[in-house]
């Protein structure tokens, strides 16, 4: 599958290129019709004074002066950029599945996360001239605030909407009710504070790091009240340092304190088993594939008697390394052994190991009870279902190291790693090709889709930086959006846990990493900016939102409603305070 949507996006690409050297007369009028075109020295077309033209970005990719082609343009740089913060994504997250939690854990893979967005950030800012590199600075930061206002009001909003279920009602959710159409809520439940989504007390305090990375845009926003040019400098690179410290402070916190590493490290797991491990072992119907789960016993059963002795399962379990991830190999062995033994004759058939592992599988599939999980983030014995399909998926891919295991397994034990074999290389270098595959495209597409942004808002008469507030962030976050709707909709403690410490993970590493490059680029260039209003906007909707998940475990459907509305509100006092009152 990926194979494939990497041929389509560079035949895209391609694609476009070729169209640089098309005319198509009579649909589209160049103002050239009727004069004498030549080519003169290396190949630039002999043209009036009154001609408008445009220049292709690297000199092979489209430019065009008409709004709808400049339009079609940013659709397509968005889809490709869209599709670059994909890869990044999948290569971040195979590389933190096999790394697990540590060093790399809390540094490297959070900082792969804002690729995109620094990319697209260094490329504009440095390609551009003198001339526009302060409004393409604008735009920057506008993307910056964009970005940070559509994770904390429409894709939290839409975590809560989608997920909100009964909290008064303690028997379990519908076991299709994350395959079922969205139903909407009733009038009564619409201003029900009973009806909602409920978090973990960990959620709480993951929250109020969203607040810690609202110092530096305080002091930025103090920095346009001094009269001084020297002290403006010096402010600017105080609070460059300020972000810089808080990023080391953070990812040094994480190591030694390891609980956030671990959620996030969950929530990637969890994505994978939904995606892979399922999609492996059920049939297109939902079913267990018993085809498959035979060739499993089959690679367990040693002396092909038949049947899975205690000894043969516990050199499966030790083969998989069950004791780094917390668990004794003897106890598990043993549980195993009294879930599958049905004959009681300390022994598994293979339809014994067929039945105990679709009834696995069939758990792992279905939406457990929101009361399965504890407030201390432990799971009862049905959250252990995950735990044990990903033990199966290590012996059967080899994709996943024995802290996978770990980041499933409810235990208090810190997740340990252990270095890959020599079969898991595979997987790393394809890690590393999505990367760079995901970072060259961002570099490609950069320059110039912020090139046709600022042409397009120039054309129909508004302020470039509205665009780049929206259009940007919307493609780097829509994957963000999909997947915390099917996330919210198993409606437990647990996956609205894990989906909202994701969103504010998210936030904390872009605020902070694009602030800096922002900064840096201010600071070594040395431009005039003016972002008052954009630093403004991101205190407010950060600072409320920040304050109301560090607060509260319950948040009622109406709040979900009220984050939406967030969003134009926030679009509104932008244009506020930038075409009525003139901040920037």
């Amino acid at each position: 599958m990926w194979r494939s949507r990497v041929a389509l996006n560079v035949l895209l690409v391609l694609m476009v290129h070729s169209a640089t050297g098309r005319s198509i007369r009579g649909i589209i009028s160049d103002g050239m019709d009727g004069a004498s075109v030549g080519w003169r020295g290396g190949g630039a077309l002999r043209l009036s004074s009154t001609t408008v033209t445009c220049t292709p970005t690297y000199g092979f990719l489209p430019c065009t002066t008409e709004v709808w082609g400049e339009l079609f343009l940013i659709v397509v740089y968005e889809y490709l950029l869209a599709a670059a913060g994909h890869y990044i994504a999948l290569g971040s997250d195979l590389f933190f599945r096999m790394f697990g939690t540590g060093i790399f854990g809390a540094s490297l893979f959070q900082l792969l996360g804002t690729i995109p967005q620094v990319v697209i950030m260094l490329v504009s800012a440095l390609s551009s001239s003198t001339d526009t590199i302060e409004s393409m600075a604008t735009m920057l930061m506008a993307m910056l605030a964009g970005s940070a206002i559509l994770s904390l009001t429409l894709i939290w909003g839409t975590i809560v909407v989608f997920g909100s279920y009964d909290l008064n009602d303690n028997s379990p959710p519908s076991s299709s009710s994350s395959t079922t159409c969205f139903s909407l809520p009733t009038f009564k439940q619409l201003f029900s504070s009973s009806y909602g989504v409920k978090t973990d007390t960990e959620t709480k305090k993951v929250a109020r790091i969203v607040l810690a990375t609202l110092v530096p845009f305080l002091i930025l926003q103090l920095a346009k009240i001094l009269s001084s040019s020297t002290a403006e400098r010096i402010v600017i690179l105080i609070t460059l340092i300020i972000v810089v410290i808080s990023l080391v402070f953070y990812c040094t916190y994480e190591v030694f304190q390891p609980w956030i590493q671990q959620k996030r490290y969950e929530y990637v797991l969890r994505k994978h088993l939904k995606d892979s491990l399922m999609k492996k072992y059920l049939t297109t119907a939902g079913r267990p594939n018993e085809t498959l789960i035979a060739t499993l016993f089959g690679k367990i059963d040693k002396n092909n008697d038949g049947k899975i002795s205690e000894s043969e399962l516990y050199a499966f379990i030790l083969g998989v390394q069950i004791d780094e991830a917390g668990l004794s190999t003897d106890d598990y062995t043993q549980k195993v052994m009294e879930e599958f033994d049905i004959s009681k004759d300390s022994q598994i058939s293979r339809q014994e190991f067929i039945n105990g592992v679709s009834n696995w599988l069939i758990k792992a599939s279905n939406p457990p009870s929101p009361t399965t999980t504890t407030s201390s983030g432990r799971y009862t014995p049905q959250g252990t279902t995950e735990e044990r399909t990903s033990l199966i998926s290590q012996v059967q891919t080899g994709t996943i190291s024995a802290s996978t295991s770990a980041a499933a397994t409810p235990t208090s034990t810190p997740i340990s790693t252990t270095t890959p074999s020599g079969s898991t290389w595979w997987n790393y270098t394809t890690a590393l090709f999505f990367i760079i595959l995901g970072t060259g495209f961002t570099m490609l597409i950069g320059q110039p889709l912020m090139i046709n942004i600022q042409d397009f808002a120039s054309a129909i008469g508004i302020p470039s930086f509205f665009i780049s507030y929206v259009v940007v962030p919307l493609a780097m976050s829509y994957r963000q959006a999909i997947t915390a709707v099917t996330s919210a909709r198993k409606m437990t403690v647990k996956d609205t846990s894990l989906s909202f410490t994701a969103i504010y993970n998210g936030v904390f590493m872009n605020n902070l990493m694009s602030l800096a490059t922002f900064l840096a680029l201010v600071y070594i260039k040395d431009i005039e900016w003016d972002v008052s209003a954009e630093v403004l906007v991101v205190l407010l909707i950060c600072a409320l939102m920040g304050l109301v998940s560090s607060f509260l475990d319950k948040f009622p459907l109406w709040m979900g409603i009220v984050s939406y509305i967030l969003y134009p509100v926030s679009l509104l006092l932008l244009y506020v305070l930038t075409s009525v009152l003139g901040w920037s």
